[in-house]
């Protein structure tokens, strides 16, 4: 059985995927017709996540979104932020400075190499007119709970005075530990309130992942509910299989949505899945009004 992709291995092929598309690739039929789409109400702000659609080029994926009325492209760095800018969409949450997602804030061997990277990206996520950068916890590797905590602690404190003087949000991301990214320390919601508290920062946030939070505790409407107050952004897809958020799978996407929007959230909500129908943009939009509530 062939292995099911994940945010890692397709980022691996997404630059040979994107050069093998060439720029004088058309753009998919179903992305040149924004008279199919109705209006979003836009109650919630999207967007999708790059990764996910490895075989458009940036330029292809940027009109694709912005004809579904999308207003971002999540995980691209600065080298892709002109490119947005290009076609009027928002970068909601930039990546670039982690290391990967294994080798995180919890384990202090990693710690002047992410300081590093983080203390030169700060000021460039600000200069482009963004927000949030995204982090990681890294994984377990045998520490406790306190201990990844603290080793987290030391690591970020340092960097949230820049932040702040920026206005940058560090987000760290809730990743789940049972079928995808195994040993991840951040795998539930209290475990990264318990960070956010001892943090003690405003520059210091939560990327709730609704898919991977499904895997590894539930009561995703509880939890949403519950700690609003410490989550700067969402990612999307089904389950099982991080597939179409359709009702092929168990997670009801209004209802979450509405959520969301009862909490007063004001950031964005991207898509995330990796699409199987045929037609992929066919997929994203229905997600999209899915979750247009």
């Amino acid at each position: 059985m062939p292995t099911r992709p994940t945010r890692r291995t397709v980022l691996k092929n997404l630059l040979a995927s994107t050069v093998a598309i060439g720029a004088a690739g058309a753009l998919p039929a179903a992305a040149a017709t924004p008279s199919q789409n109705p209006p979003l109400k836009n109650n919630i702000k999207q967007s999708v996540c790059r990764w996910c659609y490895g075989d458009l080029s940036l330029d292809q994926l940027c009109a694709t979104a912005k004809s579904i009325g999308l207003q971002g492209i999540d995980l691209v760095g600065p080298k892709e932020w002109p490119t947005l800018k290009k076609y009027g969409l928002h970068s909601p949450m930039c990546n670039g400075a982690e290391l990967n997602l294994t080798d995180g804030f919890n384990d202090p061997q990693f710690h002047a190499a992410l300081q590093k990277n983080y203390a030169e990206m700060i000021p460039l996520v600000a200069q482009a007119g963004y927000t949030n950068l995204i982090c990681f916890s890294g994984s377990r590797r045998g520490k406790t709970d306190e201990q990844g905590w603290a080793n987290c602690v030391q690591g970020l404190t340092p960097l949230l005075a820049l932040a702040a003087k920026h206005k940058v949000v560090l987000v760290m991301e809730l990743l789940n530990s049972k079928i995808d990214h195994k040993d991840y320390q951040c795998d539930r919601t209290s475990w990264g309130v318990e960070l956010a508290k001892k943090l003690n920062s405003e520059n210091f946030k939560l990327l709730f992942d609704i898919y991977h939070m499904q895997i590894d505790e539930g009561d995703i409407i509880r939890n949403i509910t519950d700690f609003h107050p410490y989550i700067a952004h969402y990612h999307t897809a089904g389950v099982p299989g991080r597939h179409e958020i359709d009702d092929t799978q168990e997670l009801n996407y209004p209802a979450i949505m509405r959520a969301i929007k009862a909490t007063g959230f004001k950031g964005f909500v991207a898509q995330e899945f990796i699409p199987t129908h045929t037609d992929k943009i066919a997929s994203l939009r229905q997600a999209v009004q899915l979750c247009d509530v």
